[in-house]
């Protein structure tokens, strides 16, 4: 990969190890977020998240001198050492490398993998010109905070280490894992902080910004006779990797082959992407929402599930994640949030229990479309849990959320946001649509469709909702659809606010609500005032309170979260809804294979290397900003790609829901 310096701060890799923890970084070295660390564990995975490893120090002495191999960012934007400048080549596949070039002529690899089912990252260095005398010498910084905060000097950390040979245990604070490092050099007890390590990122997001690290000693390693090696890993947490008697020598190489072998059973490095998100929970699975900084999210594990499972053919993991989310139930609603430091679900989502029943129905098709097995008591669990959530939608549940008389669902409380539009500036909820939000009717209505195919008691309810929709959402003046009608549950209150949220009426599920000259003014409308490379923006330009660019501090962020940001992950439902309105024609997704697509491969090689970002900018250049490396936005890519423009003969036919 070739290296501009402009590019090597703002891309980012990652290393996730299946359990909800993972090691991250720029390719530059300098950690810009307090998210970058070598070992990030989950202690309950995928929740419970500890920063144990903050990053290193590195040099390399020669016979000509002494060279940096790292750099970090110091108060006044001072970077020291200068170890980034000795970069000259990066690559992500099959995990992070790096090739230093010193002065003198020198060149070394450095590799760093996490390992798949334990808390585990693997460091290595090597010359590429073996004989040459070089020592490496790495100061590890070390924490043990919550991922979410800052880490200061006091005087209870603990700098001493637990020392057998070459294998090294800290326990920095009571309550948290133990470090245990192994290595192949000589360890020297050298306690000291490191002080003011600054954040650009976190300054740029308006959020504190400094963070001082512990640095319990140095390890030396001489790599003229072979290559340097530094494991790190949570005590408690490494799967029996790190069990006494084994040497860095002996374990790297046992994971190097395991790890090169389960990364090549992937067909691309897109699939290995998607794998990054797919993590234990309990018994079961879940999808992690995004790196670095959410964990499993109902709506968000639901609406990923169709790309990252299914498109990419993990059927058994998507019948697992279902069937471990269908225990929770609970009068009618899924959760959307388990907290980082709970145990306790927030049931606070309107539409997520609905996404469920789409990913169910999603998973059925696929496993009478490609094979795949169900056993007659997981469908009946998963038709129970479907059965359960349209039950307590119809009765009424939290948040108002009931049936109404026109077969459509209310849903809303002041203060609360249940949709995907969701921000909240202080007590001020950015977009409450409270009423009845349109694409929360359209998967209402395709939930309903969905449980009647093997229950007739919402086939009622599905006409007259269908008839509803059809008859009160339609904006006759402006020829689109309303956003929210019964606005506030004020009976004939509309919201016309332009936002993307009506594509849903004809992309995106798997029964198109609206069709014909209507669904046409839908997405021509759609595509001429939201459509950008990257994605739709979630509000149109021309509308008041449009912010093109999502910048500032949590309020000034949040405020923009909503109100123009551009979603990468509407672009499937879009294009979806694009091809339906064209008959699906061989020529039509030949068009848009030709217009869609390549902006976000594209986009795949920068921000969050391999991945699809969280959001962009509104406007031109389009800049990558939230969370670098989001589950549903690589998943509606991946189902973009392998379902939505497949070509048709492996496309399960899209419905269109019957005229009541």
């Amino acid at each position: 990969m070739a290296l501009e310096s402009s590019s090597m701060i703002d891309d980012e890799w990652l290393e996730a190890d299946g359990l909800g923890g993972f090691a991250s970084g720029t390719v530059s070295s300098v950690r810009t977020r307090r998210y970058h660390a070598l070992l990030l564990t989950a202690s309950r995975p995928p929740a419970g998240r500890i920063v144990l490893v903050n990053g290193f120090d590195a040099s390399i002495e020669t016979a000509n001198g002494n060279y940096a191999l790292s750099s970090q960012l110091y108060p006044a934007d001072v970077m020291h050492p200068d170890g980034t400048k000795r970069i000259i080549e990066f690559e992500r596949e099959p995990w992070p490398k790096w090739i230093f070039a010193l002065e003198d002529g020198t060149k070394i690899e450095q590799q760093i993998f996490a390992v798949n089912g334990a808390s585990l990252v693997a460091l290595s260095w090597h010359l590429l010109k073996p004989g040459t005398k070089a020592v490496l010498t790495v100061t590890p910084f070390l924490s043990g905070r919550d991922y979410h905060s800052m880490h200061h000097e006091n005087s209870a950390f603990e700098f001493p280490a637990e020392i057998n040979g070459q294998r090294l245990v800290w326990h920095p604070y009571s309550g948290i894992p133990g470090i245990i490092a192994l290595h192949n050099g000589e360890y020297r007890h050298q306690p000291d902080w490191y002080r003011n390590f600054v954040y650009a990122q976190e300054r740029e997001r308006g959020l504190d910004f400094t963070e001082d690290l512990a640095a319990p000693g140095k390890i030396r390693m001489e790599l003229s006779t072979g290559e340097g090696i530094l494991i790190f890993a949570a005590e408690g947490f490494d799967n029996g990797a790190l069990a006494q008697g084994r040497t860095a020598e002996s374990l790297i190489a046992d994971l190097r082959a395991k790890e090169h072998k389960r990364r090549a059973s992937f067909a691309t490095p897109l699939d290995r992407s998607a794998d990054a998100y797919l993590v234990k929970r309990g018994n079961g699975k879940t999808i992690v929402a995004g790196y670095p900084w959410f964990t499993d999210w109902g709506r968000d594990t639901f609406i990923s599930l169709r790309g990252l499972c299914l498109a990419t053919g993990r059927l058994e993991d998507a019948r697992d994640i279902l069937l471990e989310w269908s225990q929770v139930v609970s009068e009618g609603m899924l959760p959307n949030l388990f907290p980082d430091q709970s145990d306790r679900p927030e049931y606070n989502s309107v539409d997520a229990s609905l996404w469920y029943i789409v990913a169910v129905h999603d998973f059925f098709t696929a496993t009478q479309t490609h094979g795949g097995m169900v056993f007659q008591w997981q469908k009946k669990s998963l038709q129970k849990a479907v059965d359960a959530i349209l039950a307590g939608y119809s009765q009424g549940t939290r948040y108002g959320i009931h049936m109404d008389h026109d077969g459509l669902l209310a849903a809303g409380v002041p203060g609360g946001q249940l949709t995907w539009m969701d921000a909240k500036v202080g007590d001020c909820v950015v977009t409450p649509r409270i009423g009845k939000p349109v694409e929360v009717e359209a998967l209402w209505l395709n939930a309903l469709w969905i449980g009647s195919q093997f229950n007739d008691a919402w086939q009622e309810p599905l006409a007259r909702g269908l008839d509803g929709f059809r008859r009160r959402f339609w904006n006759t003046d402006r020829n689109y659809l309303y956003d929210v009608i019964d606005a506030d549950h004020q009976p004939g209150k509309l919201d016309p606010t332009f936002r993307p949220n009506q594509i849903f009426a004809v992309g995106g599920l798997p029964f198109q609500i609206i069709d014909g000259e209507r669904a046409n003014q839908i997405v021509d409308a759609v595509e001429r005032r939201l459509l950008t490379p990257l994605g739709l923006r979630s509000l149109a330009p021309e509308e008041p309170g449009y912010v093109p660019h999502y910048q500032g501090g949590v309020h000034e962020r949040d405020g923009a979260y909503h109100q123009g940001a551009v979603w990468p992950w509407l672009i499937g439902p879009f294009v979806e809804a694009w091809l339906r309105v064209r008959d699906g024609s061989e020529n039509a997704k030949s068009e848009a294979r030709s217009r869609f697509l390549p902006p976000l491969l594209e986009h795949v090689n920068h921000a969050g290397l391999g991945h699809v970002s969280e959001i962009a900018d509104a406007e031109s250049p389009y800049t990558p900003r939230g969370c670098p490396f989001q589950a549903w936005s690589l998943a509606e890519l991946l189902r973009l790609e392998r379902v939505v423009l497949a070509d048709s003969k492996n496309l399960a036919s899209a419905h269109r829901c019957p005229v009541p």
